[in-house]
């Protein structure tokens, strides 16, 4: 009767994250910080770890000497993000 729920996603934090980026065509680590209140180190762990599973890609650059990261959700994202929901919903009912 219950679905599992995605692990990686089962993370407050996570979750936040990819819910964020849904939202927006793209976001860049200082934005996702402030509206997440993360710290600069959780944050960038838990954008390291939706990068390894495909669900964000994460593009890093310089702007002027400043390093500038930014992530965009992949179609793989918004299908897990899409199946945690549906799942989710079994225990609601």
């Amino acid at each position: 009767m219950f679905k599992d729920l995605d692990p990686l996603l089962h993370s407050q934090l996570r979750l936040a994250v990819m819910s964020l980026l849904l939202g927006v065509e793209e976001a860049d680590f200082v934005y996702l910080k402030a509206q997440t209140g993360a710290t600069s180190g959780n944050l960038s762990v838990q954008i390291d770890k939706l990068n390894e599973a495909g669900y964000i890609q994460v593009t890093k650059t310089f702007q002027g000497k400043m390093p500038r990261t930014v992530c965009k959700i992949t179609a793989k994202g918004v299908n897990a993000f899409d199946n945690y929901v549906k799942n989710l919903k079994t225990y609601i009912k």
